[in-house]
């Protein structure tokens, strides 16, 4: 009798979810086909399609976990930024975000950061009121982050904002260290079966970043900003000499003097001490819980967007892919909400990060197969909101997937299934990897392999409200469905596997996040 009353109510906790996910799916149908059209988009970012005439730019490197573990030597914490504003004695901006001088007149570039506050070191002592200086180098780095925002921050017509950030990760793990929890929990010994790069003694290490503050350009009589940062992971490295075999990284900035946009150029290198390296850049909320970090963290986005109303513009040219192991993100959004629906707090035991991806990278190819459940999601949601099961192989979408995994603190899963890598986040994860589809196009994203991808820069549209809600992300049974509000979206690569050393190289343009007039979700989400 018992088992016959647990399978009815799970009977009953299926049908209302097939049903609250159709009604979902339907409405942002219906918005994403034209009735959503009828509200005014508007910039959820303090700097609108990156029109800006001033700098204001930020860099962070995690380790594996995405804390920094400790410091490389003279490099001081990893946070650093560039803000800088263009001051001219006599200057137009144009209806394009460029700036045009009357003949004769004089630029300066004043910045709001300088050497000292960008060498700031675990244990130093901050030099304004109001931040506390830490021995433990986690913490250390997001009280810099925030005093580094202090600094750069823009008083907006609606709210402040700070930066864009720059991310950089080293994917090398060290099994004999226990410098990163499990699911969150932090444990004595680290024991697993998965396979990660590591060369020994020291594989987690940050890297040497070299800065080329923002400096004056001139093109006529149009001025502008340009700068950069670039280094290695390898701490014997002398780029002087070149890059060699050695691992690099660069971003840097410069206008599109024709559209006012930023472009924002990268490249990253890996090597065989490191064979696996990320690079993004980030939109991220302007305070709280960033996707992955789960400190207070700082960044351009005044209002959060929500599934299914919000749209993503870029302009994205990828030059060189990266090999086959680049998983090339064309967009990756991130948020955290805990199993049972509510909000992340900071509880690492209980908060997840869940992240959706599209790879566009054409070497990528879908694991999710109807021999290999396991990496599929349970479900698939079409652009009518028919539930679709992976079991169903004549009609579920399995080339639309790369793979899905589980956070590892789910306590009901259905099987088969596999937990996502339980050390990469300081909590659980759940990874949506998406591929190129015509499922997806609907929303303005790839509909087939090879498109965006090297010699096919486009500028997307994508309907990334709309798409994200129709994916399926893991919940408590009988629990009330999370808000989809999300805090970071970062486009960049991450290359894995790589042990001859592989190169991308990538610009980022344009980039805006837009969500209908009138909407309340700012970043006190």
């Amino acid at each position: 009798m018992g088992f016959l009353l647990l399978s009815s109510w799970f009977l009953i906790v299926l049908v209302l979810q097939i049903l609250f996910v159709q009604n979902l799916a339907a409405d942002s149908l219906l918005k994403t086909h034209g009735l959503i059209s009828k509200n005014r988009y508007v910039s959820a970012i303090g700097d609108p399609g990156m029109k800006s005439a001033n700098v204001r730019v930020a860099l962070e490197a995690w380790n594996f976990c995405n804390e920094v573990g400790f410091e490389a030597p003279g490099m001081g914490s990893p946070r650093l930024a560039d803000c800088a504003d263009l001051f001219c004695s006599s200057l137009i901006t144009d209806s394009l975000g460029c700036s045009r001088l009357d003949t004769g007149r004089k630029c300066e570039v004043h910045h709001k950061v300088n050497g000292s506050d960008n060498s700031l070191k675990t244990g130093d002592k901050f030099p304004a009121e109001g931040f506390q200086s830490f021995r433990n180098p986690d913490l250390f780095a997001a009280e810099k982050e925030r005093y580094l925002a202090s600094l750069c921050e823009v008083q907006g017509c609606a709210k402040r904002w700070y930066f864009w950030m720059f991310m950089l990760k080293n994917g090398n793990f060290d099994k004999n260290k226990t410098l990163c929890p499990e699911n969150g929990k932090n444990v004595s010994k680290i024991i697993t079966g998965r396979n990660f790069p590591c060369f020994g003694e020291g594989c987690m290490n940050q890297p040497l970043v070299y800065h080329n503050y923002s400096r004056l350009v001139c093109s006529g009589r149009q001025a502008s900003l340009t700068g950069g940062f670039n280094g290695t992971y390898d701490l014997d490295a002398d780029l002087s000499r070149g890059i060699g075999n050695n691992s690099f990284f660069s971003v840097s900035w410069k206008k599109n003097l024709s559209t006012g946009s930023w472009i924002f150029s990268h490249t990253l290198t890996t090597s065989a001490k490191y064979p696996w390296l990320m690079l993004y850049l980030r939109s991220d909320a302007v305070e709280g819980f960033n996707g992955g970090y789960h400190y207070s963290g700082r960044g351009i986005m005044t209002k959060l967007p929500e599934s299914p109303n919000f749209k993503v513009k870029l302009t994205l040219d990828v030059k060189r892919g990266g090999g086959p192991n680049s998983q090339f993100y064309l967009l990756d959004i991130g948020s955290c909400w805990k199993n049972n629906g509510k909000l992340c707090d900071g509880d690492t035991l209980t908060d997840v990060t869940r992240y959706s991806e599209m790879i566009i990278n054409p070497a990528t190819t879908s694991w999710c197969r109807p021999d290999n459940l396991v990496s599929c999601p349970p479900y698939h949601v079409s652009p009518t909101g028919e539930i679709i099961y992976r079991n169903d192989t004549s009609r579920f979408p399995y080339s639309a997937y790369h793979l899905y995994c589980c956070p590892g603190n789910a306590e009901h899963l259905e099987k088969p299934y596999d937990i996502c890598d339980p050390y990469s986040n300081p909590q659980a994860q759940e990874l949506v990897q998406i591929l190129p589809h015509p499922e997806w196009a609907v929303h303005g994203y790839p509909e087939k392999q090879g498109d965006g991808w090297v010699g096919d820069a486009r500028t997307w549209v994508l309907d990334a409200g709309a798409l994200s809600n129709r994916l399926y992300f893991y919940q408590d049974p009988g629990t009330e469905r999370a808000r989809r509000v999300w805090t970071s979206l970062n486009v960049g690569t991450e290359i894995y596997g790589s042990q001859n050393g592989e190169t991308a190289e990538w610009t980022v343009s344009d980039f805006d996040v837009l969500v209908p007039k009138g909407d309340t979700y700012d970043s006190a989400y």
